[in-house]
């Protein structure tokens, strides 16, 4: 289909769909031709449409359409005319697109044109060769469709897949690239006449809106609660009742299926915990507006901004007591010292929170561990033992997408988890990759990234790759990106942990085409590549557990490092994690852990009085078994790692001695602190095999005798995190002494702290340094194999630079292994 609006240039009068030169006028007299490719996310997001406006308003001829992965323009108009096309096509983009190249090739002048401007069919690979493939994310339902959407005259009034151009899903319906509706999961989907007319007209909103439906010919609601069947408006009224009646329900959103019930009804929270399997971790409340946002959360203008923006990420802020609204259940947020909120992403999320009148939890849709339910099958099988109804729809789900969560702190927006609304969009490497390349992540919050010349691709949050399901999330989604973006990888980068999954994934390459990167290295090239540097950076990796390139466990890690390589600097002080895996979900053996078997720095020695009260807290037998396997070393690697030290001093305070999820403790640890400034504790730096190393005993010794003495737990909380900050900052203020002021680069999961990242962010730049923190890309895990993608990359672009002479090692950092 060729769509033509004719208008007074004067353009040749002849059809070219193929892009097979033909013999051809040349250009009008004082007329040229241009032909651009334009790169980046174009399809999908209006950007057809856009140009055709643009040229015509400017009088321009000529054709647009999409390509492999491209859009391709060809213009014929007066020079004046066509700098000042190429200049708005940047300028002006529709609100979805991004442009992450213009290149302008070789004009068509032997080209056949047809009359006018034209909107031509996708051009297949085989015609016009690309390795730019961009898929637009999901983009949450715009102002225009939601008036629609409450419009009693429209057509499309309380019709819970309405979308146009600037909304709706993209990421999670595609086949294939080019975005054409028969390559998405619409193409089952018969377009009605009024739908037709409205996605074949240039000059519509939903002109090329490739979901584009009504209630006459698109998707439909089904509900089914064991007893009763629905469709279309019944479906979405039984879903209403059932919330409203303190039920739960599972709910098809964009990327799969969600689990929901009434946030402030404390019974249904409960009971959600309770068959969800997920009984402290905290859980996201939708609300309907921004305005009642604010009613829940106090708000900074960034995450007002965050809230509205097309993503619509859920967002940690700062709680509230209730303003003129319910309160919120206590069991939504546990012990977290923020409150996931989030604004509706779906017209059937606006539909049903106007139903029920409540804010409402909106979770995942799976069982503790597994990923998210997207088949409808699945779903009926494996929630109804959470769910008392299943509203779901007809329309296919291509992709696994969980809700993004994101958060403000020091002034920056980070992404905790990058998922729908952001993923797949593609990040920049800052040195390309002369081979494509894999990245398979680590174990925990599991991404991959595929990676191609100077553009990576990273995936949606997986989940933890213990679970088996999970890694099958994993394959299937790799399966899916590689061949959406056409990308054969010849390179994998991986962890150096042998245990971890994603490592015996990375086996299947031949040896010599994998690439290990250390897990810390991985953290901070995963922050220095988002911000695009690539000279020498010191970076503080404070995190759980990753294996170092001693063979040890490192935490707690402050390097000097650049893309390719690394040198450590210093540490924290090594415990010893009784139990191995057991000691990451019992905060009080780790607290033994450091009582017991903490390194010995040559400082002092911890009050023994005080260390046997602590102990007689705990179980005599556990206690005793803890500390007979300290002693003989039995199970008990030893660790420097910042995590883990959160978990002593939140057991050591009587927060936490067991956990549910990874951090808990150390969110426990944070709330206990608030916004309370209480100074640093005690702390010490000693010097280890070259390095500078935190000896935190004077620090546990203070917690010990503040707890002892009566000291409220808000107190000493709050005096931990002043103590971490302040060691931190004295620990990069001893890196700069000596390899010189260096951008400071703060990443890995322990800066999920916000009281953490904001003191210390402000210390540093308080002593004169640049701080950059994760914003595109996790902290934690999650962004490990972006940062495993640039290490990677810079590695065999030096291999290639120096090709065909001998490897040689840099002088000053330690290369990641080859």
């Amino acid at each position: 289909m060729t769509v033509t609006l004719h208008h007074p240039a004067r353009f040749i009068h002849a059809r070219e769909s193929d892009g097979t030169p033909s013999t051809a006028s040349p250009p009008a007299p004082g007329c040229e031709r241009r032909r651009w490719e334009v790169r980046g996310t174009v399809q999908g997001v209006g950007f057809r449409p856009f140009v055709h406006r643009l040229a015509t308003e400017l009088g321009l001829a000529g054709r647009v359409r999409n390509t492999g992965g491209t859009v391709l323009i060809d213009a014929e108009g007066t020079p004046a005319r066509l700098d000042a096309f190429e200049a708005r096509l940047r300028a002006d983009a529709p609100p979805l697109a991004v442009i992450t190249g213009l290149v302008q090739l070789p004009a068509p002048n032997g080209c056949a044109l047809a009359a006018g401007f034209v909107v031509q069919e996708s051009m297949p690979d085989a015609a016009h060769v690309c390795a730019h493939r961009d898929i637009p994310p999901d983009a949450a339902t715009c102002a225009a469709c939601l008036a629609e959407l409450s419009d009693p005259t429209d057509r499309r009034y309380r019709y819970p897949f309405i979308n146009c151009t600037d909304c709706g899903p993209r990421a999670t319906i595609i086949d294939e690239l080019p975005y054409d509706r028969e390559r998405t999961s619409m193409a089952g989907f018969r377009l009605c006449d009024a739908c037709a007319a409205e996605y074949h007209d240039p000059a519509n909103r939903r002109f090329h809106a490739e979901p584009v439906a009504c209630p006459a010919c698109g998707p439909r609601l089904n509900w089914r609660d064991g007893a009763v069947c629905a469709e279309g408006e019944d479906a979405l009224q039984a879903a209403v009742a059932c919330v409203a009646a303190g039920g739960i329900i599972a709910l098809k959103g964009l990327g799969g299926y969600q689990l929901v019930c009434d946030a402030t009804n404390a019974a249904a929270v409960t009971l959600l915990r309770k068959r969800k399997h997920r009984p402290s971790k905290p859980l996201a409340v939708m609300v309907a507006d921004l305005r009642e946002a604010g009613c829940y959360a106090r708000l900074s203008g960034a995450e007002r901004e965050l809230l509205t923006g097309p993503a619509r990420p859920i967002v940690l802020a700062e709680p509230r007591e209730a303003h003129g609204r319910p309160p919120l259940s206590p069991a939504v947020r546990m012990d977290s010292p923020s409150l996931g909120i989030f604004l509706p992403t779906t017209a059937l999320h606006h539909l049903l929170l106007a139903g029920t009148g409540t804010p409402l939890v909106v979770t995942s849709g799976n069982l503790g561990g597994e990923p998210i339910v997207t088949d409808d099958q699945e779903a009926w099988a494996r929630l109804r033992t959470v769910a008392d109804g299943i509203c779901g729809h007809d329309r296919p789900i291509r992709a696994r997408y969980d809700d993004s969560v994101t958060a403000v702190a020091a002034n920056r927006v980070t992404v905790a988890r990058r998922a729908r609304g952001y993923a797949p969009a593609p990040l920049t490497l800052p040195v390309r990759t002369p081979h494509p390349l894999l990245a398979v992540g680590a174990q925990l919050k599991h991404t991959f990234t595929l990676a191609t010349g100077s553009s990576a691709i990273t995936s949606a949050h997986n989940g933890d790759l213990e679970n088996t399901a999970v890694h099958d999330a994993f394959t299937d989604s790799l399966a899916t990106l590689a061949r959406v973006h056409a990308i054969e990888p010849e390179y994998a980068a991986h962890d150096l942990h042998p245990a971890y999954l994603s490592t015996a994934f990375a086996q299947r390459f031949p040896q010599a085409r994998r690439i290990p990167v250390q897990h810390h290295h991985a953290h901070i090239a995963s922050c220095a590549a988002e911000h695009g540097l690539t000279g020498d950076v010191i970076g503080i990796a404070y995190d759980g557990l990753g294996l170092g390139d001693d063979g040890t466990l490192w935490g707690g890690e402050v390097m000097v490092a650049n893309l390719a390589g690394y040198t450590r600097l210093g540490r924290f002080a090594r415990a010893p994690l009784p139990g191995a895996a057991a000691a990451l979900k019992h905060p009080a053996r780790m607290a033994l852990g450091y009582l017991a078997g903490l390194e010995d720095l040559g400082g002092i020695a911890l009050d023994r009085g005080l260390v046997d009260a602590y102990v007689a807290r705990l179980d005599p037998r556990e206690a005793a078994t803890v500390l007979r396997m300290i002693a003989a070393g039995i199970n008990s690697p030893a660790a420097s790692s910042a995590g883990r030290l959160f978990d002593a001093a939140a057991a050591l305070l009587g927060l936490r001695e067991e956990v549910t999820f990874e951090g808990e403790a150390a969110i426990a640890l944070e709330h206990a602190a608030g916004r309370t400034t209480a100074g640093a504790l005690p702390w010490r730096l000693a010097r280890r095999d070259g390095l500078l190393v935190y000896d935190p005993a004077p620090t546990l010794a203070a917690l010990l005798d503040g707890a002892s003495s009566g000291v409220s737990t808000t107190h000493l909380a709050a005096a931990f995190h002043d103590t971490i900050a302040e060691v931190t900052v004295a620990l990069v203020d001893h890196a700069a002494r000596i390899v010189g002021p260096k951008p400071v680069c703060l990443s890995g999961g322990v800066w999920q702290n916000r009281r953490l990242t904001e003191t210390v962010a402000a210390g540093l730049e308080g002593a004169g340094h640049d701080v950059y923190l994760n914003q595109r890309v996790p902290c934690n895990d999650g962004g490990i194999s972006y940062g495993q993608a640039a290490v990677a990359a810079a590695i065999l672009h030096d291999r290639a630079a120096r090709a065909p002479g001998p490897a040689t090692g840099n002088h000053r950092v330690h290369r990641a292994r080859r």
